[in-house]
């Protein structure tokens, strides 16, 4: 038995509804609920939750997938908040023990307090910017990718408390040129890409 745990990182604020994101977490647990040998449990940081439930949820999961739309290059605020309040409430209680290094030696080993080993995670993200904007010369992300530019970061945090990056699926021109089922068909070939062999 595999335990996923989904997190839905989108939340209503503006004019950005979150529709996307409850998609795709709805065809998440879709796609487990169809297949033997998944335990599946999910949060959206847009309802109400429980901070020591958060960590425990970490704690029980196998692999991690996060659901984020991007808001001026990083997660919603709603997101981070989630995170620092649940990361925290992990603090020598599960998530991590400390940042790694000690007194006797503090210039080395930063990073690898993390408690969460042996366990993994996936990151899609939607965007409005499109694909483009991200691989020509001379466009606004200098030619780096979401996963080494805008979200570097994101993945180190995830690193920090011990977790091993999987994969990553980024959805692009989502405001003004989605095609939602070319990009849940995408997903799902995402999914059964890194699944098949569980």
């Amino acid at each position: 038995m595999k335990n996923i745990f989904v997190i839905n990182g989108g939340h209503t604020f503006a004019h950005s509804p979150g529709r996307f994101n409850k998609t795709l977490l709805q065809n998440t647990t879709n796609y487990f609920a169809n297949r033997p040998g998944f335990d599946v449990r999910t949060t959206e940081v847009g309802k109400k939750y429980d901070l020591e439930e958060e960590v425990e949820k970490y704690k029980w999961a196998d692999i991690i997938i996060y659901h984020t739309p991007i808001w001026w290059f990083q997660v919603p605020f709603g997101f981070k908040e989630y995170i620092d309040k649940v990361f925290t409430a992990g603090h020598q209680n599960g998530i991590y023990t400390s940042d790694g290094r000690s007194r006797k030696n503090p210039s080395i080993n930063y990073g690898t307090g993390g408690s969460l080993h042996g366990k993994k995670y996936l990151l899609t993200t939607s965007w409005n910017a499109p694909e483009d904007a991200f691989k020509l010369e001379g466009e606004f992300f200098d030619q780096k990718s979401v996963d080494e530019g805008p979200l570097y970061a994101f993945h180190k945090m995830n690193k920090f408390i011990g977790l091993e990056f999987i994969a990553s699926t980024h959805f692009h021109d989502m405001e003004k040129n989605a095609d939602v089922p070319r990009e849940l068909k995408k997903y799902d070939q995402f999914l059964s890409q890194i699944f098949n062999d569980c």
